[in-house]
């Protein structure tokens, strides 16, 4: 292999990460965040397929599906 190949070949190597990234782990859910933010409270609850959802229990009383109250605002 010649020299004008060999150098650019080194470089790209030698800027490769040897480490992937990783995702973050323990990230907060947007939902539950903005839930609280606006004074609610955040409650998961299970349905009979045992499936998990979170509701957003206001201080005005009102219980709203976590993502939807989230996406009405956003």
């Amino acid at each position: 292999m010649s020299n004008k190949f060999l150098l650019p070949l080194l470089l790209l190597t030698a800027c490769h990460s040897l480490h992937p990234t990783a995702e973050p782990i323990g990230m907060a859910n947007p939902a539950s965040v903005y839930c609280v933010e606006q004074g609610g409270q955040s409650v998961t609850k299970s349905d009979a397929q045992g499936n998990e959802y979170a509701e957003c229990h206001l201080p005005d009383e009102r219980v709203i599906e976590e993502w939807g109250f989230y996406r009405q605002n956003h």
